[in-house]
């Protein structure tokens, strides 16, 4: 296995290419790697079930937890099926399903952030998609359970933010979020896509950056040249970055019916409240 190591500094466009790579590790691999006993459920009960989310629960070390990812697919077929990591209406209505379910039955959630942005087509504006995104950010602002996210590759605008609204933001080393592409960027300020390179150094979307910024609280290291070359040392390190904030989670506000829910239901609302705030 490749180790981990600290964060080096490369360049955004650099990690952004990282993080888009064709062979990195997606949610349904973490998942495999990092817990045990997963159950996926489907279906959002209203239209259907939408392949680029997925979620379930699984074990992690001796907890249920509620799992719920972006998924994106290996090949060209893959993708298609998963339209490209890039949520419909009804997916985010699956995971806003299963983070309900997790709140009744006290169970902690995580989710697993890999997306360029929310499905863009004409049918996914019909079913809605702006409700369903702004719906979500709603009821996981005030989820009675902890809650976790992991961006584990692309983090892209409300697509992403929809199950973002969390207790504590994790960024792998080699991921990045933002509220659009640098390509998206480039061809607004620039009209010149080809200046992605410039627009990814402006905006500002590593990890590293998010961390300075006091979006992401903490960094996941990679094993050196990408989480791809080695997905297992990776899982490990999301595996017991995850547990160690829900240690600090449990010890700031209890667990099961000793919970101190409104406190932790404060300090997420002024967590997000506190976001592009400068003196």
């Amino acid at each position: 296995m490749v180790p981990a190591r600290e964060p080096q500094a490369i360049s955004p466009w650099a990690r952004l290419t990282l993080a888009r790579h064709a062979d990195r590790p997606h949610t349904l691999d973490y998942v495999s790697l990092a817990l045990s006993d997963f159950v996926e459920l489907r279906g959002d009960r209203l239209f259907g079930d939408d392949q680029a989310i997925v979620g379930g629960l699984a074990r992690l070390e001796d907890e249920t937890v509620m799992v719920i990812g972006h998924q994106k697919g290996r090949n060209t077929k893959e993708n298609v099926a998963r339209h490209f990591g890039m949520p419909k209406p009804e997916g985010y209505r699956k995971a806003l399903r299963l983070m309900k379910q997790a709140e009744r039955f006290g169970m902690p959630v995580v989710t697993l952030i890999d997306t360029p942005a929310a499905d863009p087509g004409i049918q996914s504006e019909e079913r809605g998609q702006a409700q369903a995104i702004a719906t979500n950010l709603l009821e996981m602002s005030r989820l009675r359970v902890p809650t976790i996210g992991v961006v584990i590759g692309e983090g892209g605008s409300g697509g992403a933010l929809a199950i973002g609204v969390t207790d504590r933001v994790l960024m792998m080393e080699n991921s990045v979020y933002s509220v659009v592409s640098p390509e998206g960027c480039a061809a607004i300020l620039w009209k010149d896509a080809a200046q992605a390179p410039r627009a990814a150094e402006a905006m500002r979307i590593s990890a590293q950056d998010l961390l300075e910024f006091g979006i992401a609280d903490e960094v996941i290291p990679e094993p050196a040249g990408g989480a791809h070359l080695d997905p297992i040392a990776a899982a490990a390190e999301v595996r017991n970055a995850i547990l160690r904030r829900l240690h600090e989670l449990r010890s700031l506000y209890g667990s099961g019916s000793q919970l101190r829910v409104e406190k932790l239901l404060e300090d997420r609302w002024l967590r997000f409240r506190r976001i592009g705030v400068f003196g």
